[in-house]
């Protein structure tokens, strides 16, 4: 059993990456397909066996070679039936029954999961966890994502949607629109998308304009994330606030996650984490001031390691899990 590989599957709105990993969690083959979302998403599944069947073919290896597949589902699952809810941008129906379809088509076992707890899974394996069985991974990046690990195990919740960390509320009134139909959600603050709007909203309300940002913006008609993490790094001065108010509502976020699971580590990852230190350090600190004295000397925070592997490496580790019971 152990010389049978996993097949690792991080199902996305625009591109599926797909691996075969070895039980040791290390990627032997990955590849990537556009997913197709067209007539209500009835050619994913397919396309995704296809898609094996030829890989196992480049490398001269049958399909009694594969375990099992995982996958990583961008929305909420129902874990024990591979459910998946709310999934408007793959086409599917609400209540789409995705782990029978695939195991249709791929003649597999196959466990689905959310995306982001695949990713928390990954970097408990293999990644920046370092096999901690006690890991909050939060993805900061377009959206901000979150998986719970609690004694080696994703906590799911009674109906899949727990680790919702992009959806706690960090400002109760006032806050901007979330795309979950809430406002002050914390991920219109700590994303990409969030650390933008946040720095236009300043600049339109700047007196002065003579600093790197604002340069930038009225060259380019516009800023991003990264713009506004260089300029700080150069000394200016609205960039420090953009950064002084996104580090503050996530360290506190962090610091009451961390309260009340008290992990060995929290793992940031996504674009936005690759600021450095000039985010990173900020958002310890405000950890720091709000975390209980004895989370603070307990909880790391930590930088993912995994990058876009996470995902895959994550999804083996499920149907990898499941087997071994």
């Amino acid at each position: 059993m152990t010389d049978k590989w996993l097949v690792g599957v991080d199902l996305g709105g625009t591109t599926t990456k797909l691996a075969f990993i070895n039980q040791y969690g290390e990627i032997l083959k990955k590849w990537e397909i556009p997913t197709d979302n067209s007539d209500k998403g009835k050619n994913i599944t397919i396309n995704i066996a296809k898609s094996i069947d030829q890989a196992l073919e480049e490398l001269d290896q049958p399909k009694s070679k594969l375990l099992g597949i995982g996958m990583g589902a961008p929305g909420p699952v129902d874990y024990t039936t591979g459910i998946i809810y709310n999934v408007v941008n793959l086409g599917w129906d609400d209540n789409y029954p995705l782990k029978d379809l695939l195991e249709v088509e791929t003649s597999l076992p196959a466990i689905i999961d959310n995306d982001a707890n695949c990713a928390a899974l990954g970097e408990m394996w293999k990644g920046a966890g370092n096999g901690g069985k006690d890991i909050v991974a939060v993805t900061l990046g377009t959206g901000v994502g979150g998986g719970v690990i609690a004694n080696g195990h994703i906590v799911q919740g009674v109906s899949g949607a727990a680790g919702e960390i992009g959806h706690i509320t960090s400002i109760p009134v006032g806050g901007a629109p979330c795309n979950c139909g809430k406002t002050g959600c914390l991920e219109t603050i700590a994303s990409a998308t969030g650390i933008v709007r946040i720095g236009k909203e300043k600049l339109k309300k700047a007196q002065d304009l003579s600093g790197e940002l604002a340069s930038i913006y009225r060259e380019e008609g516009t800023i991003s994330a990264k713009n506004i993490f260089d300029s700080a790094r150069n000394g200016d001065g609205l960039a420090k606030e953009v950064i002084e108010e996104v580090s503050f509502h996530l360290g506190l976020a962090l610091a009451n996650i961390a309260n009340t699971l008290n992990p060995e580590k929290i793992v940031l990852g996504g674009g936005v984490s690759k600021a450095g230190d000039i985010l990173l350090d900020s958002v310890r600190q405000n950890f720091e001031k709000y975390a209980f004295s004895r989370v603070k000397e307990s909880t790391k925070i930590a930088v993912a390691t995994l990058g876009n592997d996470a995902g895959v490496i994550g999804a083996a580790w499920l149907i990898r899990d499941y087997v071994s019971k």
